[in-house]
């Protein structure tokens, strides 16, 4: 009986203490959620409901038109703006081509790096690992100078092209490669395979994980390019997302369509969400499974 005493406060305590880390993740989930159910429910009433302040925190009416409202048309009650469906449109085609560019340069400098023996090779290695200590901020002036100079302002190419570069790719892909036994590689030369065989054939297939978890990764970060496109673009047809949503608000409170503004973030969120939910097993595995 005495034991049965002593180790019931110890066990309560123990499951108050096990409580603590879950607790704390719901919180955190519930203050970030938030301001997203606010702007969901938002999306569903008018403007004059919104502009009143006096939101309420059930669904309203107003869904559907304001969706196709926001999805096709150009303007609303105060104000221009660009389509959704256009900048959805421009910031897909950015966001997939710094990924998949991104990648698809990385994998190929990796794999130099790692598996030839070349004059100068570690030397152009940390070459591009220095640059990770170069955002785009700090070389945006020339680099807008080079894109200007090409032709490619107002373009698909000058959006992507800048930033399609990457050390950090580089740096994980080689790190990964380094960790190929050296019998494989032996086993592939008896084989008769040739570098470009190995690549297509052993490499790739053993990196499926890393690249799908560097892809949701990159593909996010092209999505939520602000600074760079807002300088590259001039006209309303090369907006992305995030550049039509900070020229929706703009800087009038009276002057904003509450509504429009906020179905448009909605959908705004949509692809990225879309990526990662389908993505998810492989994006975790890539970062946690050592047996690639």
């Amino acid at each position: 009986m005495s034991n049965e005493h002593t180790a019931g406060p110890h066990s309560v305590g123990r499951r108050l203490i096990d409580l603590v880390p879950h607790i704390v993740l719901i919180v955190g989930v519930l203050i970030f959620a938030f301001p997203i159910y606010v702007t969901l429910i938002g999306s569903t009433w008018d403007a004059a409901t919104i502009g009143r302040g006096s939101l309420p925190m059930t669904p309203g009416g107003e869904a559907w038109t304001n969706y196709s409202q926001a999805w096709s048309e150009s303007h609303g009650e105060r104000a221009s703006y660009t389509p959704v469906r256009l900048m959805l449109m421009n910031s897909l085609i950015m966001a997939l081509s710094i990924a998949v560019g991104k990648i698809a340069i990385s994998i190929l400098s990796a794999y130099a790096v790692a598996f030839f023996r070349f004059p100068l090779r570690m030397v152009f290695f940390w070459m591009i690992f220095i640059t990770l200590m170069l955002p785009v901020e700090v070389r945006i002036i020339p680099t807008y100078k080079v894109v200007a100079d090409l032709g490619m302002i107002d373009s698909y190419a000058g959006l992507a092209i800048p930033l399609i570069a990457s050390a950090t790719a580089t740096l994980l892909f080689r790190q990964f490669f380094l960790t190929i036994p050296d019998e494989l590689v032996e086993a592939a030369k008896i084989d008769g395979a040739g570098p470009l065989r190995f690549f297509f054939d052993i490499l790739l297939p053993l990196s499926k994980t890393n690249i799908a978890a560097l892809f949701v990764i990159l593909f996010i970060y092209g999505w939520n390019q602000y600074l760079w496109p807002l300088l590259v673009t001039n006209s309303a047809d090369m907006e992305t997302i995030v550049i039509g949503i900070t020229k929706m608000i703009g800087t009038g409170e009276a002057a904003n369509d509450w509504n429009l503004i906020m179905a448009t973030t909605v959908m705004a969120m949509l692809p990225p969400v879309a990526v990662v939910v389908f993505m998810q097993r492989w994006f975790i595995k890539g970062l946690v499974d050592s047996e690639k």
